[in-house]
């Protein structure tokens, strides 16, 4: 969700922007479970910006000239996609995004792992390290084996909200394929032949769909122009972006076994009196992301009249809530959507929101801090029965 072109920034500019998106990464806020987690970093890092570079280097001289002549450097380019990817920004150094590579299919397959690895399953790949390095211990009575049965046995008692129970685990797994699963077929049904896909091959095709499909609930990269996907695509995309990262299917028996684990830490976070009147006073995530749409819809107002395509609510909607879910898709702006064309407008490779008023725009940067710090009011809005 770029309010300017990414190509106007300096390498230097770009190296100290991977810098701070890999210190606000939600992975780096776990670093008080130590080496295990210093280890998923380095590793998923190091892996990720090696096949990149291995990739353009000597698999796509294409994709290498691409970067040559946009004067990115490479090394840049592979450092800053790597860690914008794992940390769920969706920033990639050109203003095309990821549109300028939609041919480059073994480039898409090696994001698509990390787009996962960094957010929606992120849980699930950090129980399963550790895991793997208790069976890597060998003595049952050694300390590290020790402490690793206990986190595994022990997680809602720690009280770290990125490590799960093992069966919400396997059924957070489940449920992100399933909900990529959901998109891919809603999406080659209804946009296979369009103008998105168009210059694409049966193969480049399903990977772009693939990519498009795990890039929707929390990455935002995108390799096509998604104003020119169909309303219902786009409302799908509203529905995944609005989604938390571990949202799960939980049957109602697990469900009540979670719950009952859960209770030794709601003890130790017993409210008190005055807390419990401010949480009465809470609403729910989807009524405050009601009241910013509003707001933004009331001071773009005029705009809204004057060019009704571009700023259609449809549009505003999927700009907040890309914001609410730190997701970054935007329908951009269009010159030709002008119902009144306006002789000096240029088309730009930025976000809707650029367009924005400046009061528009503070709006949205609360939004975006409000869905990074979503999990803090998940509980808003259980004093509210509708009946």
């Amino acid at each position: 969700m770029s309010s300017i072109e990414m190509e106007v920034f300096s390498n230097s500019q770009l190296i100290v922007l991977t810098v701070l998106m890999f210190i606000g990464g939600e992975i780096f806020t776990s670093m008080f479970l130590g080496f295990v987690v210093l280890g998923y970093l380095l590793i998923t890092h190091i892996v990720g910006i090696g096949m990149i570079l291995i990739y353009f280097l000597f698999i796509s001289s294409f994709a290498k000239e691409i970067l040559n002549e946009k004067g990115i450097n490479l090394v840049t380019f592979s450092f800053f996609t790597c860690v914008s990817t794992l940390a769920s920004c969706g920033f990639v150094p050109t203003n095309e995004n990821m549109i300028v590579f939609h041919k480059n299919s073994g480039l898409l397959l090696i994001l698509i792992p990390q787009v996962l690895v960094g957010n929606t399953l992120y849980s699930s790949c950090l129980r399963f390290c550790i895991w793997v390095i208790g069976k890597f211990s060998k003595d049952h009575n050694d300390e590290h084996r020790l402490k690793v049965d206990y986190l595994l046995t022990n997680s809602e008692e720690i009280g770290y909200i990125h490590l799960l129970p093992s069966l919400h685990s396997c059924l957070l797994v489940a449920t992100v394929f399933g909900f990529i699963l959901i998109q891919f077929v809603l999406i080659c049904s209804m946009e296979w032949d369009s103008n998105g896909f168009s210059d694409l091959n049966f193969y480049q095709k399903v990977v772009a769909i693939l990519f498009l499909s795990t890039n929707s609930r929390h990455t935002g990269e995108t390799i096509v122009d998604i104003s020119l996907l169909s309303s219902a695509i786009l409302i799908l995309f509203v529905v995944m972006m609005y989604l938390p990262p571990y949202t799960s299917f939980l049957p109602l028996n697990e469900k009540e076994e979670l719950e009952d684990h859960l209770q030794p830490l709601q003890r130790r976070k017993m409210k008190s009196r005055k807390t419990k009147t401010l949480q009465n006073l809470l609403f729910s995530q989807l009524s405050y992301l009601v009241i910013f749409i509003i707001i933004i819809c009331i001071i773009e107002g005029k705009k809204m009249v004057e060019d009704p395509i571009n700023f259609s609510v449809l549009n505003i909607v999927l700009e907040v809530i890309s914001a609410y879910g730190n997701v970054g898709f935007s329908m951009g702006y269009s010159c030709k959507r002008q119902v009144h064309p306006q002789r000096d407008c240029v088309d730009k490779w930025y976000g809707f929101s650029a367009k924005w008023s400046n009061k528009a725009k503070i709006v949205l940067i609360l939004v975006m801090i409000f869905g990074r710090l979503k999990k803090f009011n998940m509980d808003g809005g259980k004093a509210w029965k509708l009946s």
